[in-house]
């Protein structure tokens, strides 16, 4: 009887979702993916044009162009009264970031961990997380905590330029890589066309976050579950879209030591940038499920990220399916609870 009822609101639910809902959600999502591609290759084009180094390119351009998705999506959901989906987004899609898009890379091909790059960013993505964890137990993350993540990550990007600048280290030459696999052929592309590149990417970008939030939002009130839930699931998954795609082409291409790097680095930017400056656009309330059960995921997933990765300095293909399982079994549970 139970098994029944509960079948009935389910497809009540379903019905309540209207097409417009799962179209602005869709369009949103192809909007951030091509938008960010746009935008990081024509800032890589611009930054080659003025003669910036591709060590500081990676590890700021790139680093910082594959995150506006995730930054543009929260900032607009904050702004919108939607704390869940802006620390959701945070949230899940750091957890989808290590568990499935690094389990999907390394069953592809398993991933090359570099030593050196690895022991400096690991446990900086470990602090991260800490500080992510200790910031949603006290429920509020204000414009002070704000300015503290953005200064972090400021410093941090200033103390790994000036450790990597004019060497040859495979940590510095990781970022090298992603500059090398996201940047136009031969530098051939002019400057005009790498502006118009760039700001029609963020404006697609823009207008991709707008639609994903307003798509998500709606999902929710119909769907008759938090907008926490939609923001650690779908727009987390969405907006975590260009790091899949740059992670499975270094994966096909065997440079897996970048796709780890470029997971490393988002996560990062993710935290300190991303939560960072929409705490100081719009102070978030932090929803009382994410404190329950995606934060401690996340802080678990990454520790399983450095165990897998120091144990032989790669993460090998069993390793990649047990990311993978996890993070089905995370979304079997959170999506339970919210239709249970």
């Amino acid at each position: 009887m139970c098994s029944a009822i509960t079948h009935t609101i389910c497809q009540q639910r379903v019905l309540g979702i209207s097409k417009m809902t799962v179209f602005e959600i869709a369009l949103g999502l192809v909007l951030l993916v091509a938008g960010g591609d746009v935008l990081v290759r024509g800032s890589v084009g611009l930054a080659k044009r003025f003669g910036l180094s591709e060590l500081l390119i990676g590890l700021v351009l790139v680093g910082f162009g594959t995150s506006t998705p995730e930054l543009m999506t929260s900032v607009l959901a904050a702004l919108d009264g939607s704390a869940g989906i802006a620390v959701g987004n945070v949230a899940g899609s750091n957890i989808a970031n290590i568990l499935l898009i690094l389990g999907l890379t390394a069953v592809i091909c398993p991933l090359r961990v570099e030593p050196a790059a690895l022991l400096r960013d690991g446990p900086a993505n470990l602090l991260a997380a800490l500080a992510f964890t200790g910031l949603s137990i006290t429920g509020f993350i204000g414009r002070e905590a704000g300015v503290a993540l953005v200064l972090t990550l400021a410093a941090y990007l200033v103390l790994t330029y000036r450790m990597e600048k004019g060497t040859h280290t495979p940590s510095a030459e990781l970022h090298r890589g992603e500059v090398q696999l996201v940047a136009p052929p031969a530098w051939k592309t002019s400057l005009l066309l790498s502006l118009v590149m760039a700001f029609g990417g963020l404006v697609m970008i823009l207008g991709g976050a707008h639609f994903l939030v307003a798509g998500a939002t709606r999902l929710a009130q119909a769907a008759g579950i938090s907008d926490a839930v939609i923001g650690v699931t779908i727009v987390a998954v969405g907006t975590s879209l260009p790091e899949l795609v740059t992670s499975v082409i270094a994966a096909l291409k065997r440079q897996t030591d970048i796709a780890l790097g470029n997971i490393l680095g988002s996560n990062l930017f993710n935290i300190l940038g991303i939560l960072g400056v929409t705490a100081l656009v719009s102070p978030l309330q932090v929803p009382q499920e994410i404190m329950q059960l995606d934060i401690w995921v996340l802080l678990g997933a990454t520790a399983i990220l450095l165990v897998f990765s120091m144990s032989g300095w790669r993460i090998c293909r069993r390793e990649g399916a047990v990311m993978l399982f996890a993070y089905g079994a995370y979304t079997t549970v959170v999506l339970t609870k919210a239709l249970g």
